[in-house]
């Protein structure tokens, strides 16, 4: 292997507890800042499907986002100012990464290439990279690729990008369907528990659910397995 692609959202960085803070902070304290989170997230994968399936163009994440956002601000009744949509909407671009990320990317980064393998679009990669200290050597994804996860072009054109083949890279992801895709496409792969992603009631991806090339509870211990 010579990288090591990364989901980020949920694998990397700790988004729901970074959009509730963000969410309390533009909407109050009387908002239910997890469950507006939840329901925020809950509509990444049918906006993403819009694009998939050929019924709308290449769209940015953020635009996505943002579109979503104004149905969950009317669903909660909360009226905002634009530039407060704006703002809340940027909390995507700030979020926190889980402890053990930081030190795992470090030590992968002297031995592979790591970079991201997101459905996130290249400025808020980024932007997320500067504020939570990732330490990438390239920032891949979707807007390079104009194809989301868990279409086979996602994986194919980034490892393409790299000037490597499939299974010169493997995929490093907390869901296991994330793991599914880009082991159809040649690549290895690494489960990471994050079995608080979802919260305290998360049902779904709390183990591996094949037999992955690697499963481990932290990116430091992805890292211990590959020596590094």
């Amino acid at each position: 292997m010579k990288a090591l692609l990364f989901d980020v959202f949920g694998t990397v960085v700790d988004w729901r507890t970074s959009i509730a803070r963000e969410v309390r902070r533009q909407c109050g304290p009387d908002v239910d800042s997890f469950s507006f989170a939840d329901r925020w997230r809950s509509m990444y994968q049918p906006a993403m499907e819009e694009v998939r399936s050929g019924r709308r163009p290449f769209t940015r994440l953020d635009v996505l986002h943002l579109e979503s956002l104004r149905v969950v601000l009317s669903e909660f009744d909360i009226q905002l100012a634009e530039d407060c949509i704006a703002a809340l909407n940027q909390a995507w671009h700030r979020l926190d990464p889980w402890p053990d990320s930081v030190p795992g990317l470090t030590r992968l980064r002297t031995e592979f290439i790591i970079a991201p393998l997101s459905n996130g679009n290249i400025s808020l990669l980024l932007d997320m990279a500067k504020n939570a200290g990732l330490p990438w050597d390239a920032i891949l994804g979707a807007e390079p690729v104009r194809a989301y996860k868990p279409t086979p072009d996602a994986y194919l054109r980034t490892a393409d990008i790299l000037g490597l083949e499939p299974r010169d890279c493997m995929m490093v992801a907390a869901h296991n369907s994330d793991l599914v895709a880009a082991a159809d496409c040649g690549f290895a792969t690494a489960f990471v528990a994050r079995p608080l992603e979802h919260g305290p009631g998360q049902t779904a991806d709390l183990v591996a659910e094949s037999d992955w090339t690697y499963s481990v509870d932290s990116i430091e211990s992805l890292a211990t397995q590959l020596h590094c």
